[in-house]
């Protein structure tokens, strides 16, 4: 198997994980803050420790976007990996389908994002953009700077799962939280309606919040030779 087919098997099951235990232990407990917000971030802690070797453990497109940006990787394993992230929340959000349709519980609830009427608190289109683009900003700018140095390597992985576990605690009453524009495409898709069509929102911020905190890094973090 090359080393660019094992980074991309590496985020489909890294992404499959975040999705599936994610959204999975939101529609379980019934939106339950906490237990969702921890859900994500030891996920993401787990899956640093196992595949951060492999391709880094971006799981996450806006992750992807961002060290493109800063010239870490090429176009081509960009696409690479956002196609097997997406595929690996396909994955992720389906099997969750499956599990939720064997129970009494339904399939209503996938962990999609949403505003207005799919927000807890009815969160504007506005208010969602905004919403987004912050935890995503916060959320990537820390990994930059955690991984930007070889003496964090040890404690990075459990940095980047609290500080998704903190934005969630923050977004989840807001928007759900997305910061992750796999991981809100896919229940979208699946669950159609509404999620789908306000589901761009939680694409396009993410990704903006992720450019920017690039950006950000490389004039505020980076030191001049």
């Amino acid at each position: 198997m090359s080393k660019d087919i094992k980074k991309y098997v590496a985020e489909f099951i890294g992404t499959f994980t975040l999705v599936l235990f994610g959204t999975g232990v939101a529609a379980i407990s019934g939106g339950n803050i906490i237990a969702t917000a921890l859900a994500f971030g030891l996920a993401i802690v787990a899956s640093a420790y196992v595949i951060g070797d492999i391709s880094g453990c971006h799981v996450n497109p806006a992750v992807s976007l961002a060290v493109l940006i800063s010239k870490k990787m090429t176009v081509k394993e960009f696409i690479g990996y956002v196609s097997s992230q997406i595929l690996g929340a396909l994955a992720g959000s389906g099997i969750l389908y499956a599990i939720l349709k064997a129970t009494e519980l339904g399939t209503d609830a996938l962990g999609s994002n949403g505003y207005g009427e799919l927000s807890a608190v009815n969160i504007s289109l506005f208010g969602a953009i905004i919403v987004e683009i912050i935890l995503t900003f916060i959320f990537v700018y820390t990994i930059l700077g955690v991984t930007s140095d070889e003496k964090k390597s040890n404690v990075s992985g459990i940095v980047i799962g609290l500080t998704l576990t903190f934005v969630h605690l923050f977004g989840i009453t807001l928007t759900g939280t997305s910061v992750n524009p796999a991981r809100s495409l896919a229940p979208a898709l699946i669950q159609g309606g509404t999620a789908l069509s306000q589901v761009w929102v939680f694409i396009v911020a993410p990704l903006i919040g992720a450019a920017l905190s690039a950006f950000v890094f490389k004039y505020l973090n980076t030191k001049k030779k």
